[in-house]
């Protein structure tokens, strides 16, 4: 599907690795890492040594993929995990590449996304060893506590000191990034101890450790949430990330239909349950949350915004997942009058397998009535956004994407797509951006994704801001260097909505919202996003008019599909 194939070499059983950095990349690719996303420094010598090495020996190496930001290196990261289910790899220079790393470690540590992410570190000889201080920067770029920077948004970091050290605290690295709740770890590398000579020229077979997996719910809970939602009135399903198991959407339906419960996926990050379902509730919890009695929280942060959405007081709420209470969130106030921790799968398994059969007549109005409800709310949306509007809206976007794209698409989504106006029905067929809200995901993460599933066809769906603050000239020139062809479609409204809104929200009478242009929250002159893209060799369009949309996007993917370049499609739309 157009991305070059590269570093595929047979494993070479006779010759050794010469230094640690070799090494380091043979151990990583021996434990499943395939790519090194790398924003390169002075601290990278040995590394880039052990990459030309390779080339000439045929030594099987992660594939390295030079990015010309770090954001770029760090999402690149992020997208291929979420879709591989494996950790990759990120390497950047020192402490000031680390900064510019911070945005998308935060992104994957709030989506527990498994990453490795290593750094070199500042020689710590003046002289007197290879690798010793060089350059003026050595002295200015030390820091006392280079990791403290990333502490908060990591599982684990630490420094290698030993050559002797390396597969032990790589393997400790790996594992801790796959255990639950997954997420990023932080390696700082000298380079002193990158150009030592290997402690050994074997490496173990096995890992020195595997990760840690969530176990069985406990019964005593499952029976409660069994008894609690078998005896509800209106019980309801609130998710944004269960699907990150590709089981759950197909056991999620079967536990809706079970209780009769609508499935509401609230922000959500993946696909949850398809959309055609008889009980997806949509994407709004308003619409079913006054009327609730138990509310199954599962996988979902924040399942309502408490100061616009008000549940009964005497709501039952249960909370499920690997971390149901959002431990490292600071404050959290949801109440929960059950707790589970669980997967979602084996909570769903362990639920059906308790609940049952139903009776024969058991609930049987109430579950017509959801479905009748969940059909008549897919069904207008859908219809209002099929009609063509004066000006292109993000949901008359979103609908064309959806009549465009292949069967079996990826959409990677930082923000614009209007969900309830689209067809998604197959798990892993969507991803949506971290809680966290770091921009300048979605470009660099489609790109990740494409290369974990280069069969498949990737789509990017972003704003205009989080365009530009993806660095799109990095992101262009990878692609094009790398072969990775998706297509990028800019929902363009020329500024930034969300602050647009929140400041409308707090100040509905206020001048910003009687401005002619609010402050701080417009891009004009808007920038020319195709010719950017069509500059770095890829294919790039504007386009306005509403009718002339779906032959645009008909042009773009004939150059993904038969061109094998990325195309970037920068869409117009009302603001």
């Amino acid at each position: 599907m157009g991305i070059r194939q590269s570093w595929q070499g047979s494993f070479a059983v006779n010759f050794a690795p010469e230094s640690v950095g070799e090494t380091w990349l043979w151990l990583l690719k021996a434990r499943g890492v395939d790519f090194l996303f790398a924003n390169a420094g002075t601290d990278f010598p040995s590394i880039v040594e052990a990459i030309a090495r390779a080339g000439q020996t045929g030594a099987e190496i992660p594939r390295p993929v030079v990015c010309g930001h770090e954001n770029a290196a760090i999402s690149m990261a992020h997208g291929h995990a979420m879709v591989s289910g494996r950790a990759q790899a990120a390497m950047v220079h020192v402490n000031v590449g680390t900064a510019n790393a911070l945005n998308g470690l935060i992104n994957a540590d709030r989506d527990y996304v498994p990453l490795l992410l290593a750094a070199g570190r500042t020689p710590f000889l003046e002289a007197g060893e290879p690798g010793a201080r060089s350059l003026n920067i050595h002295w200015a770029q030390e820091m006392f506590d280079q990791a403290g920077m990333v502490r908060e948004s990591v599982r684990w970091d630490y420094e290698i000191r030993h050559p002797g050290q390396l597969v032990t605290a790589t393997d400790r690295a790996l594992a801790i990034a796959h255990s639950e709740p997954a997420g990023p770890v932080y390696m700082t590398l000298p380079r002193e101890v990158l150009a030592m000579a290997p402690a050994s020229p074997e490496i173990p077979a096995a890992p020195v450790m595997r990760p840690a997996l969530a176990g069985a719910p406990d019964p005593a809970g499952i029976a409660a949430a069994a008894e609690a939602l078998a005896g509800a009135k209106s019980p309801v399903i609130v998710t944004a990330r269960a699907g990150a198991d590709k089981q759950v959407p197909a056991l999620l339906s079967r536990l809706a239909a079970r209780i009769g419960a609508p499935v509401v996926e609230y922000r959500p990050r993946h696909l949850n349950l398809s959309s055609d379902d008889p009980f997806h509730g949509g994407f709004e919890i308003a619409p079913w949350l006054a009327a609730a009695d138990v509310v199954l929280v599962m996988e979902c942060d924040v399942p309502w915004i408490p100061a616009y959405n008000h549940p009964a007081e005497d709501l039952t709420v249960i909370q499920v997942g690997i971390d149901p209470l959002q431990a490292r969130y600071p404050m959290r106030g949801f109440h929960s009058d059950l707790t589970i921790r669980s997967a979602p799968r084996l909570f769903i398994e362990a639920m059906l397998a308790e609940l049952g059969a139903p009776p024969d007549d058991a609930g049987d109005e109430r579950a017509a009535t959801v479905r009748a409800r969940c059909a008549g709310m897919r069904d207008e949306a859908r219809a209002g956004a099929q009609i063509q509007p004066r000006e292109i809206t993000m949901a008359w976007a979103s609908a064309c994407l959806d009549r465009a794209r292949a069967p079996g698409s990826i959409l990677v989504n930082e923000y614009p797509l209007v969900r309830s106006a689209m067809t998604t029905t197959e798990p892993g067929e969507f991803y949506g951006s971290s809680p966290s809200g770091g921009l300048g995901w979605g470009l660099p993460a489609a790109m990740g994704a494409k290369l974990a599933a280069p069969e498949r066809e990737v789509i990017a769906a972003v704003g205009d801001g989080s365009h530009l603050f993806a660095n799109p000239i990095a992101c262009h020139q990878i692609a094009a260097a790398e072969g990775i062809a998706i297509l990028v479609m800019i929902f363009n409204n020329a500024g930034w909505g969300a602050v647009a809104r929140a400041t409308r929200a707090m100040y509905p009478d206020g001048h910003a919202a009687r401005a002619n242009r609010m402050p701080l929250t417009r891009f004009e002159p808007a920038p020319d996003f195709a010719a950017v893209a069509r500059a770095c060799g890829l294919w790039g369009d504007t386009v306005e008019d509403p009718a002339l949309l779906p032959a645009a996007l008909e042009r773009a993917f004939a150059e993904v599909r038969g061109n094998g370049r990325s195309a970037v499609l920068d869409v117009r739309c009302a603001g």
